[in-house]
């Protein structure tokens, strides 16, 4: 398998996942011009894509699912109360609803020969879902826009050869930030999002010779830096580990594609 992220933060996220057959997007909350240059640059095209699996509603996950499914009618897979809020927002009623395919938490479906897996995560959507994928004895677990994560959420990624696992922010940079206090609470809370030390504490249960790449995804632009989330993990996974250079570690951009990475 080969995976790519086309980009990951607040102002729009779409990774991309292939095993050589059959080509999935996951989230598309960039431009349709921005999703189709980022299947160009991996090979493919929008032609190609077999399906669009979506975390939640917002619109940061969503914003460009209407013009690329109208122009190219690819099946959207989320959970019932994420299509449900996602036809509720669409106000011009411009996305076809029979592309809706429902998925449920804790139950896995194929789309071609990949295995994909729902799990529930903390975040605060209608029915916000992250998801594994398996194929050819690979698998990815991608782990974004958690507010917290407990032994459920790591026995889901647990065994995984890739990890793309949030870093959103610097608690310090935040406290000391611009943002009003009622955001910074709702980052901070259980329903937010994963801090560069929550982030490195999850991946240090994950980690076991399967272990091979380890993406930081969804860096706030506003109180994170890419190399401060790069050594605040780093540092941590080295007091337990000693020499990380076995792990493949990056951060996946914000607003541009990542490299292409195989899984």
């Amino acid at each position: 398998m080969k995976f790519a992220s086309f980009a990951s933060g607040s102002s729009g996220n779409c990774e991309f996942i292939s095993d050589g057959k059959c080509n999935i997007l996951i989230d598309a909350g960039i431009s349709t011009k921005r999703i189709v240059d980022g299947l160009c640059d991996v090979g493919t095209s929008p032609e190609d894509v077999c399906g669009i699996l979506i975390t939640h509603e917002h619109s940061d996950h969503i914003q460009g699912i209407n013009v690329f499914c109208g122009k190219y009618k690819k099946p959207i897979y989320a959970t019932y109360n994420t299509l449900k809020a996602i036809e509720a927002n669409d106000k011009k009623h411009k996305l076809d609803t029979s592309l809706f395919h429902v998925v449920q938490s804790d139950e896995a479906f194929d789309i071609g020969d990949m295995k994909i897996t729902p799990y529930t995560i903390s975040h605060d959507a209608a029915d916000p879902v992250c998801y594994r994928i398996e194929a050819d004895g690979r698998s990815i677990g991608m782990a974004t826009d958690l507010g917290t994560y407990d032994n459920y959420i790591v026995e889901k990624l647990s065994g995984c050869n890739t990890l793309f696992i949030e870093a959103n922010y610097d608690v310090a940079m935040l406290q000391a930030g611009k943002y009003p206090f009622y955001l910074k609470k709702r980052i901070l809370s259980d329903h937010g999002h994963l801090s560069n030390d929550m982030s490195a504490r999850l991946i240090l249960e994950l980690l076991g010779r399967n272990v091979n790449n380890i993406i930081l995804a969804h860096l706030s632009k506003e109180n994170n830096y890419p190399q401060l989330a790069y050594e605040t993990v780093k540092y941590e996974l080295s007091k337990e580990y000693g020499d990380t250079s076995r792990f493949n570690m990056q951060t996946a951009h914000r607003s541009c594609p990542s490299d292409v990475i195989n899984i």
